[in-house]
């Protein structure tokens, strides 16, 4: 289809539909009449399906999701009002399902689009600012599936400026943006990165005066006037636009009960666990070290990680390792070459899922592998059992094998176990520090 630029009177004469001469069936002699003289066939029976094309040609005629141009008085707004309201009259009273009343919908939203455009310009905005900690990127999507943080209504792309947090992902308005009054939650992380391992402390509506804990809206349980809704993180009540219903799973639940369903949370805790998944601040043999003794999967995992920070001395050492990168396979889990008792609620939902167990069993097979059998100088730092003597090389993180705890050397496990049997490297080490002579500059 081949579509050519329409002069500048045309436009005019779509733009306003009361001021159309001789050419559009006006009366003769170019006499245009007065809007007053018009504005009755609105409210007509005779000609009124004809006064909703005239009045509906306002906000189609042009690209209703352009910027506007230009000012527009008080009067285009009534009439796309009117238009509105005439449209809605026209849907109610048409056959239902119908493919006119389908195309009146479309002609629907398109004014409400129009009207909202008019109501509230688009405006240069700058592209980042800073409130309350929060840095508010703005945002160039045009989805229309966003919802506002802050009045709970939606975004729409199309024809609003919005913004997000980069650091909390807090979305909103720009006209919006100065009605906030909820600090980013990642400097809630970055100072306080800790969590509330207390089963939902309640401690009553009555307590919080009736009102939200975070806006102090008057709240109470028969919704009068706003619904309170309960946090299962924190045990307060929040209103309807602080508490959406979200869900997520309870550091609390998961460390005491090992239970991960997921529960009601308000919109700020939402966040704050969002950022909390991934950080390593669970220490579980303080918290709850009864955990390991109901939960295999744990003690699985916790071998897992011992043997592979007794792998990690072999690669640090090792050219071919580290021009490998064999390291950087834990990248997101970087914890587990550090230690071997802190973990994050991740891995926790991981681990219960069973994906941790699959991914790092295979991470630990490529270890081992690289150790015993594909490099050279990795095999040469294995231990030769010098209570027997015998049998293969041996590593500190082979399953038979036991570690002596004051110098590291490694033996069977059926020749020394638990200690009970003298190290010969630790008497050796001794007997050597007795025969020297003492060194005149240490005293």
């Amino acid at each position: 289809m081949e579509y050519h630029e329409r002069p500048a009177s045309f436009r005019q004469a779509r733009l306003n539909p009361f001021d159309r001469g001789e050419e559009e069936g006006g009366p003769p002699g170019g006499k245009t009449p007065s809007r007053d003289e018009l504005r009755p066939e609105l409210f007509s029976s005779k000609s009124r399906n004809q006064s909703l094309d005239r009045a509906m040609d306002l906000g189609l005629a042009e690209d209703h999701f352009s910027r506007p141009v230009g000012s527009f008085v008080a009067s285009d707004i009534e009439q796309l009002k009117m238009a509105i309201e005439e449209c809605k009259r026209l849907i109610l009273e048409l056959p239902e399902h119908s493919e006119r009343q389908k195309d009146t919908v479309v002609k629907l939203i398109h004014l409400r689009l129009k009207l909202q455009e008019l109501n509230d310009p688009e405006e240069d905005e700058p592209n980042l600012r800073v409130l309350l900690e929060h840095r508010f990127s703005k945002e160039k999507s045009k989805s229309v599936k966003q919802t506002c943080d802050k009045c709970s209504t939606i975004i729409w792309g199309l024809i609003q400026t919005w913004y997000t947090c980069t650091g909390c992902y807090y979305r909103c308005h720009s006209k919006c943006l100065n009605l906030i009054n909820k600090p980013c939650v990642r400097s809630k992380v970055s100072h306080q990165s800790e969590y509330e391992l207390s089963i939902c402390p309640e401690i009553g509506l009555d307590r919080q005066d009736y009102r939200c804990a975070e806006c102090r809206t008057p709240v109470s349980l028969r919704g009068v006037p706003s619904e309170a809704r309960q946090c299962d993180y924190t045990g307060q009540y929040y209103c309807s636009t602080c508490h959406w219903n979200d869900t997520a799973v309870i550091p609390a639940r998961v460390i005491h009960n090992w239970e991960f369903e997921p529960r009601k949370v308000c919109r700020s805790s939402m966040r704050y666990l969002a950022l909390m998944i991934p950080r390593p601040v669970l220490k579980l043999r303080e918290v709850n070290p009864l955990l390991f003794n109901f939960v295999e999967e744990l003690v699985e995992i916790r071998k897992l990680r011992q043997d592979i920070l007794l792998m990690k001395p072999y690669f640090i050492t090792c050219k071919e390792a580290m021009e490998a990168r064999l390291l950087l396979q834990l990248h997101d889990r970087q914890h587990f070459v550090e230690n071997n008792d802190m973990y994050s609620l991740q891995d926790l939902i991981d681990i219960s899922s069973g994906r941790l167990s699959c991914s790092l069993t295979e991470i630990h097979t490529t270890f081992a592998k690289h150790i015993k059998l594909d490099c050279d100088r990795c095999q040469a730092k294995g231990f030769v059992c010098e209570l027997c003597k015998e049998g293969d090389i041996l590593f500190p993180f082979d399953s038979h094998t036991s570690v002596c705890h004051d110098c590291s050397a490694v033996f069977h496990r059926d020749c020394f176990y638990d200690n009970s049997t003298t190290c010969p490297k630790c008497a050796r080490m001794t007997e050597r520090k007795h025969d020297d002579p003492p060194d005149p500059k240490d005293k």
